[in-house]
């Protein structure tokens, strides 16, 4: 490692320690001071947090753009999708997956702060946990042992948080772990249920999709279809209206890592986002055709994958009737100052308002 590398990873590290002392404390301050408007004007205050949350995540998506790793999206349009209530669905490579997709959805408008993301428990007790605590993520359990407990919290989250709130995505990542963690599990299990073994992903577990199709799904057309596995009287406007599958690509299969992200030491390098989008109504209504709808994507994405890692190109037209052409997601290195600025400005403040505040009782 060169002495210019081990400077700039030093500094990159400094940067991101200071960056989340600047902004998560003064943001958490805001929204203290905002629980009287939480009481009185929930529709105000719940704007507010989720500004507050989008400039968060803002944050982090710099750390990955302003080490070049960039995000290329292509595949189905999604702007068809992001205004309506949508099950996002992707591939788990490694601790970099959330922070491109942050960096991915802060370049729209009006994503982030309408989102919600389903995530191990143990990111509760991160330095963004406190962030997601109050924008009222999901953690959901690990383990064999908590699995259905862990589906029966997650409907009862999705209907008095995720509904109430009127967020729009929710973010889950089936595979329920890292790939190279779940690699040799998933393979036993293919083996002794005959499924295909996978190489690029592994296969998903079913509990929190059913469970977000239980309290979610549109109603069926006819009596005669009716499931009890369904929730039929839920009103229209709180319907799962779309499902946005999502293949991460990294380049020659070699995943950048939370790490990677904050020091920068890996080289300028663009990850791949490809986008198959389906309408709610299309998928199917029976517990069993779920599992083997789930299964049946994550196949296509493992030979996506290999495909891609073999020749640096998604086979876009196998699966996209009109694809929209690739494009490089474009981030606002000015809107990055500004919430620097507003960040930096925020913590004085709160700093001398602190600082009197105790000087005046003492």
């Amino acid at each position: 490692m060169s002495l210019i590398m081990f400077i700039k990873i030093v500094a990159r590290i400094i940067f991101v320690i200071v960056n989340n002392v600047y902004c998560i404390p003064t943001s958490c301050i805001w929204i203290l001071f905002l629980q009287p408007v939480k009481f009185y004007k929930p529709d105000w205050y719940w704007k507010i947090e989720g500004t507050f949350f989008h400039w968060l995540l803002a944050m982090v998506s710099m750390w990955s753009w302003s080490a070049g790793y960039d995000v290329v999206e292509i595949g189905d349009d999604i702007r068809l999708c992001l205004d309506d209530r949508t099950l996002v669905v992707a591939n788990h490579q490694s601790t970099a997956d959330v922070p491109m997709l942050m960096a991915n959805f802060n370049a729209k408008k009006g994503v982030l702060p309408n989102i919600m993301w389903i995530m191990d428990r143990i990111f509760k007790f991160t330095n963004f946990g406190i962030v997601s605590i109050i924008h009222e993520d999901f953690f959901i359990l690990s383990g064999k042992s908590a699995r259905e407990e862990a589906v029966t919290l997650l409907k009862k989250h999705l209907r008095e948080s995720y509904i109430p709130l009127k967020r729009k995505l929710m973010v889950l990542f089936p595979e329920g772990g890292f790939l190279r963690k779940r690699k040799e599990a998933s393979k036993r299990y293919a083996i002794k249920n005959n499924l295909p073994i996978l190489t690029n992903v592994s296969l998903p577990r079913l509990g929190a999709m059913l469970g977000i199709m239980d309290v979610m799904v549109p109603k069926p057309n006819s009596a005669a279809d009716r499931s009890m596995f369904y929730n039929t009287t839920i009103p229209e406007v709180d319907e799962l209206r779309w499902v946005l599958d999502v293949t991460i690509a990294y380049p020659e299969g070699k995943p950048l890592d939370l790490p990677t992200i904050i020091t920068g030491s890996r080289p300028p390098c663009r990850t791949f986002m490809f986008y198959r989008l389906f309408p709610s109504t299309e998928l199917p209504r029976d517990q069993e055709e779920v599992t083997k709808w789930l299964f049946d994507r994550w196949v296509e994405k493992d030979r996506v994958l290999d495909i891609f890692y073999k020749t640096g190109e998604i086979p876009v037209s196998d699966y996209c009737s009109s694809p929209l052409p690739q494009q490089v997601v474009r981030q606002d290195p000015l809107r990055f100052f500004v919430i620097h600025l507003f960040f930096i400005a925020s913590s004085y403040f709160h700093f001398r308002l602190i600082t009197y505040a105790v000087s005046f009782v003492w």
